[in-house]
């Protein structure tokens, strides 16, 4: 009699922890959203040190990307970010030239640039750190960035009742771009081996 209680006890709680478990993982593939980011409020940019004396700041002028994020959960995917390397500008026609070329960006072979990630780790209620690969030049390798959630929520301009759901982030990190093959300037120190890169960021919610 005491092995069939026990027999019982054991389905019901096996039973009890798959409902869970079931509604759990349901709510959290509900919760997971995807967000497009807005190319009209879309920053890409870098700086470099110029001759040692000062650094030079340029943007990347065409680029997009995507990620699913769950807010309940904080849990970030599927991210993945496309710059077209001949949209390098520097406000100097004849180095945005030479960045296109085969010293640099090699835009002609290698258009695009992406950045990957799956996942990120909160360091803080509003900070994280997202490690991926930055696929460039052929090459791919690992490229952390650290990242600052500045704010989430309905968009408070715009015309109709709909609002969009619309994050907000700041992106920072540093590419060594000898790793890459790209070693212009780099012994000689005419231009800096780190660059800084600097995004910026909305991005709306799919509906």
């Amino acid at each position: 009699m005491a092995r069939s209680v026990d027999i019982i006890r054991h389905r019901f709680l096996h039973a009890v922890v798959s409902i869970t478990l079931a509604f759990v993982t349901h709510t959290s593939v509900a919760d997971a959203r995807r967000y497009d980011l807005d190319p009209e409020h879309l920053t890409i940019g870098f700086l470099v040190r110029h001759l040692g004396y000062a650094d030079i700041l340029g943007f990347f002028r065409k680029a997009s990307g995507s990620y699913t994020f769950d807010e309940a959960t904080r849990t970030l995917s599927d991210v993945r970010v496309v710059v077209d390397t001949d949209s390098v500008f520097t406000g100097h026609d004849k180095r945005d030239k030479h960045l296109r070329g085969r010293d640099f960006l090699d835009a002609s072979r290698a258009p695009r640039m992406t950045f990957t990630a799956s996942s990120a780790t909160w360091t803080g209620d509003k900070t994280f750190k997202l490690n991926g690969e930055l696929e460039l030049l052929g090459q791919r390798r690992p490229l952390q960035l650290t990242g600052t959630l500045n704010k989430s929520g309905p968009y408070p301009i715009g015309d109709g009742p709909s609002k969009p759901y619309v994050m907000g982030v700041s992106l920072r990190g540093t590419v060594k771009r000898s790793e890459w093959g790209m070693n212009y300037g780099v012994a000689n120190g005419w231009v800096g081996d780190d660059v800084h890169v600097i995004i910026e960021f909305e991005a709306r919610q799919a509906r």
